[in-house]
């Protein structure tokens, strides 16, 4: 919300040109539209002028959103790397590729590799395109979104497409995280309101009350000038009042502006991030959540164990399924890509 000063025009001679304020509510543009908060499509646009199908929701703002609060953004590196981290070998693809399908197949809902070929036309490898900017034809080819309005083809056979499902269209993947994107947002939201509360100092933390008949006339107004001067920037200052032969409590500070703002701060913060947990399925003892129990979330040996059954391992086998089953890949056994599939403790890869 913004506040501007309004005066009276000097030529309108019906109203006094007496100042006073007007607020506005601030036009920060989300960066999701609200349609894609809640995916509401049936199906999907194509643009004829482009050639390709529109993604359901906009991938960049996918990409803001994982800068929107410190939970969000995190799990989808640790997601991405506890997938990565268990690659083996196959296909030439060097750790930091894989990494880079794995964060795009979280992030956004789908990850490409795009086939690398020899001079002879045989498959010799792979490699990371990025997601964000794919975009889907008729024909199952690919374009490419480049910078000024261009675009590269790529042909179907040639890219191996790993899309998360998504019941409502089968043309590009949907993050399986969306139903905690609003409290993503909220969290973002919340921290930047309480960054701005304290920044701009416009909030009234106390009220400075003064009864001691001995506190003179200048005293009264250097503290007026104090207490106004310490607004905005450099708030929060210490102030010392001697008064002689003062009276007990003559002077007193009532806090009144932070404790309910503070409670419901902490409340929403602690809310949306439990939302956003859940919302990738992530334990919170691996999030760095603080337990407030005594009880606290458990043996983290034992949590990692079940979330790296449940979670880790069925992603790993998805894309090994998804590209050593390629009809151009399943007959060249150095092409396959194997992850570990051993569960912690374990001691024994079963791939």
């Amino acid at each position: 919300m913004t506040e501007a000063l309004i005066t009276t025009a000097t030529n309108d001679e019906h109203l006094p040109g007496i100042p006073s304020s007007s607020y506005s509510i601030g036009s920060d543009i989300e960066v999701v539209d609200s349609n894609s908060w809640l995916t509401q499509y049936t199906d999907l646009f194509y643009n004829d002028g482009e050639d390709y199908w529109e993604p359901p929701i906009n991938p960049e703002g996918l990409a803001q959103l994982a800068h929107a609060n410190a939970y969000h953004g995190s799990m989808l590196i640790a997601r991405g790397n506890y997938v990565a981290g268990r690659f083996k070998s196959g296909g030439n693809i060097r750790r930091r590729h894989m990494a880079q399908f794995c964060r795009d197949y979280f992030q956004f809902g789908q990850g490409a590799l795009l086939k690398l070929r020899n001079r002879a036309g045989g498959v010799m490898g792979y490699y990371p395109l990025p997601a964000m900017f794919m975009r889907k034809r008729k024909n199952g080819d690919f374009w490419l979104l480049e910078r000024e309005d261009q675009k590269r083809l790529y042909k179907a056979k040639d890219v191996i497409w790993l899309p998360q499902y998504d019941p409502k269209q089968q043309v590009y993947g949907l993050p399986d995280y969306v139903g905690g994107m609003q409290s993503s947002l909220l969290n973002k939201d919340a921290t930047l309101f309480r960054r701005r509360y304290y920044k701009n100092g416009a909030h009234m933390g106390f009220i400075f009350y003064a009864t001691d008949p001995n506190l003179s006339a200048e005293d009264e107004e250097m503290m007026k000038s104090k207490i106004a001067s310490s607004k905005g920037v450099g708030n929060f200052r210490s102030m010392f009042v001697n008064i002689p032969n003062g009276k007990e409590k003559g002077i007193q500070l009532i806090p009144v502006g932070d404790i309910a703002t503070k409670d419901e701060f902490e409340r929403i913060k602690n809310i949306t991030a439990q939302d956003v947990l859940v919302s990738h399925r992530f334990p919170p003892g691996k999030g760095g959540i603080v337990p407030t129990n005594a009880a606290g979330f458990g043996d983290i040996e034992k949590v990692s164990r079940e979330y790296a059954r449940d979670e880790v391992i069925p992603v790993c086998e998805l894309i090994m399924d998804e590209v050593n089953n390629d009809p151009e890949i399943a007959p060249y056994r150095d092409l396959h890509l194997r992850f570990d599939l051993a569960l912690p403790g374990d001691g024994v890869a079963t791939a």
